[in-house]
């Protein structure tokens, strides 16, 4: 059963089992899950540490207490909350937890085993935290992460060799950072072997349904879904969140200033002779150095260019999609409604209706 208690002014919250007898201590926001005469076939922890972001706990933990209502007590699931912290921890926006055990406590084998993320994850190492996943992870049937919490497991050695993602804005900083994962920087979610990961923040719902459809079929999972008001597979991927081209290096080069040049004239035709000769470079030459310096090509920093303009057309006006694709120079609707569903998994009409 779960419930919600809000007493008094006093930021806490508090996540552990309690029996139908107990009450709520004064001053507490009470976030419990009661299991206290069910036999779950599942168990489900998620290990807290400072600066940790709250929804990425909240959100799959609530997919999770959902999808008990529709479940007999023997294939429920049982959820509990380890910390690295001993007595209370405080979540990135302020709220104090206190959770179920600290991990000195917590040696049992988990069917799944989760991370969240949050500053306190791409920030600080946590040594204590690492050491105790290393042995924990060998002993769960499945572990995963939410959002940021993939530098967790990265630091903890447990990323190597697996296909992962995380939230848009550090796919970057996750590749540097531990290259011997492969990083899908577009996905919503991965499961590779018994690793799941999510995209960021509220991608961890979205990974919680598929656990629970995996465990229990997609009638479950949709009921869960529907009580939650989202839906059951998103369309499109991370990337209609994040920009497709990172700014323009501030320090003017040659590359710098075609990029700026580009970003001035999108709505004219550009070629690799003309970008070349607007950086008094032959072809082959500028095409190399613009990689090197931008990480991508010349045709696919223009296609990108090309995407981000009308993305922001159509999220802060109504002008025609005729005039947004001759304004951000794709020539044709047709063009650009292409090139939206293979980039961004939406076309230009559905991106509107989402984002503006």
């Amino acid at each position: 059963m779960f419930a919600i208690a809000v007493l008094n002014s006093v930021k806490m919250l508090t996540v552990k089992p309690l029996s139908r007898a107990s009450s709520a201590p004064t001053g507490m926001v009470l976030f419990s899950y009661d299991s206290s005469d069910l036999k779950p076939m599942k168990t489900v922890a998620m290990v807290l540490f400072p600066d940790f972001l709250l929804l990425d706990m909240a959100g799959p933990m609530e997919v999770f207490s959902i999808a008990n209502r529709y479940l007999p007590p023997e294939a429920r699931y049982a959820l509990s909350t380890i910390s690295t912290e001993q007595g209370p921890l405080r979540a990135s926006n302020g709220v104090s937890v206190q959770a179920d055990r600290h991990i000195d406590q917590a040696c049992e084998h988990y069917d799944l085993l989760l991370v969240p993320g949050g500053p306190g994850a791409y920030n600080e190492k946590h040594p204590a935290l690492l050491g105790w996943l290393q042995g924990a992870v060998p002993r769960a049937k499945r572990y995963g992460s939410i959002c940021t919490g993939a530098f967790v497991l990265g630091h903890a050695c447990l990323l190597d060799g697996f296909r992962v993602t995380t939230h848009w804005h550090y796919t970057e900083r996750l590749i540097k950072a531990f290259p011997e994962a492969t990083v899908e920087t577009d996905q919503i979610y991965v499961l590779d072997r018994n690793l799941i990961t999510s995209g960021g923040v509220t991608a961890g719902i979205d990974l919680a349904l598929a656990v629970v459809a995996e465990d229990h079929g997609k009638k479950i999972a949709q009921d869960v879904a529907k009580v939650l008001l989202v839906v059951m597979k998103r369309q499109g991927g991370q990337a209609q969140f994040s920009p497709l081209m990172a700014a323009v290096a501030p320090h003017e080069t040659a590359i710098t200033r075609v990029q700026n040049h580009v970003l001035e004239h999108l709505d004219e035709a550009f070629s690799i002779e003309r970008m070349a000769s607007l950086a008094a470079m032959s072809p082959r030459h500028f095409t190399r150095v613009f990689a090197r310096e931008v990480n991508m090509t010349p045709m696919e920093f223009l296609q990108s260019a090309r995407i981000d303009c009308a993305r922001n057309l159509l999220e802060t006006g109504d002008l025609p999609l005729k005039t947004v694709a001759f304004k951000s120079g794709f020539g044709s609707v047709r063009h650009m409604r292409f090139l939206f569903s293979e980039k961004l998994g939406l076309t230009p009409t559905q991106y509107r209706e989402q984002f503006s």
